[in-house]
């Protein structure tokens, strides 16, 4: 018990001190910000769930005393509750009797993406009402703080209204205005998952991980009815700001399946030739244009549909003996 504290109390310290670190403002930074969360994970995943809800609450009481009670609302919400609700889910398992001895079925990881990206929505949903309640107050308050940022960074001219540089200027803020809810979303998605990722890494290397190592090819996210699916994205077309909090929605669910995508590309790909460069290709694209990521969302929705990993394993028919799968 005595220890499971101190693990608290330290991650939660940790926690806090990458969480405060943004206040610098360098690009290093603001990705020690993004790993907030990872010090809680690693106590709730190398100990236990309770070691991660102190650490979290450690974090947010840490920041409440030095700075106010927004922050240890904002961190306790948007980081500490999430954090630890998928540690508690990761090492949720039931016992499962099968061949006359019992064994352990784990949460299943395609549930815990899913519900990465729900939180991931969920949170940014929960930011919109903080700018406005309807589309056109949302949009100019998000388009004001665009316009105080550039402005602090001197690259939004204010001497010369009608000149190419700051007509560009606002072509692209309101290109931001659009597009940073989705974004938003889909960045926080992939926060949760990577920070989950890294913990289960680092206590697995420490020794400490009670949960096998899935295999992460084999990936299935639960089964959404294809109504669900389509009525997310149908709302991005609905006017005011319904349509926006579906946009945010769509983009978080979209982000789930193209992490299905990079699994069915890692199980097809399998016992192929060049199989690093196509894999080390597709995730530079990804990394460098971005846009590619949908193509494997595309690749997910269809798996999903289709099951194209069982119709590619199907052809290839069984691996060779002695070579493992």
């Amino acid at each position: 018990m005595i220890q499971i504290v101190l693990v608290g109390i330290g991650a939660g310290a940790a926690s806090a001190l990458l969480f405060a670190s943004v206040a610098s403002g360098s690009i290093l930074a603001t990705l020690l910000f993004y790993l907030a969360p990872l010090p809680i994970l690693i106590a709730a995943l190398g100990w236990n769930h309770w070691a991660g809800l102190l650490a979290g609450l450690t974090a947010a009481a840490s920041l409440g005393l030095v700075l106010n009670l927004y922050f240890f609302m904002a961190f306790f919400v948007g980081i500490a509750l999430p954090a630890w609700w998928l540690s508690y889910l990761v090492m949720l398992a039931r016992p499962v009797a099968a061949n006359g001895s019992t064994t352990l079925e784990w949460y299943p990881i395609g549930r815990l993406i899913l519900w990465t990206a729900l939180i991931a929505a969920a949170l940014v949903i929960l930011a919109v009402p903080n700018f406005g309640t309807d589309k056109e107050t949302f949009q100019a308050a998000l388009r004001g703080a665009f316009e105080r940022a550039l402005r602090m960074q001197g690259q939004l001219p204010t001497d010369a209204p009608d000149s190419p540089l700051r007509t560009d200027t606002e072509r692209l803020i309101s290109i931001l205005v659009v597009a940073i809810p989705p974004a938003a979303a889909v960045l926080a998605t992939l926060i949760n998952v990577v920070n989950l990722w890294l913990a289960g890494r680092i206590v697995r290397v420490s020794g400490r991980l009670t949960r096998p190592w899935p295999d992460l090819s084999a990936l299935t996210l639960p089964h959404l009815r294809a109504g669900a699916r389509a009525a997310a994205i149908a709302g991005t077309f609905l006017p005011d700001l319904p349509g926006i909090l579906s946009g945010i929605l769509a983009a978080a669910l979209l982000t789930a399946y193209a992490l299905l995508g990079f699994a069915v590309l890692h199980a097809i790909t399998h016992g192929i030739g060049n199989r690093a460069l196509a894999l080390g290709g597709t995730y530079a694209a990804v990394v460098l244009f971005g846009w590619p990521v949908l193509a494997m969302s595309l690749l997910g929705l269809a798996d999903a549909a289709f099951n194209i990993r069982a119709r590619a394993a199907h052809k290839r028919g069984p691996p060779p003996p002695g070579q493992h799968t």
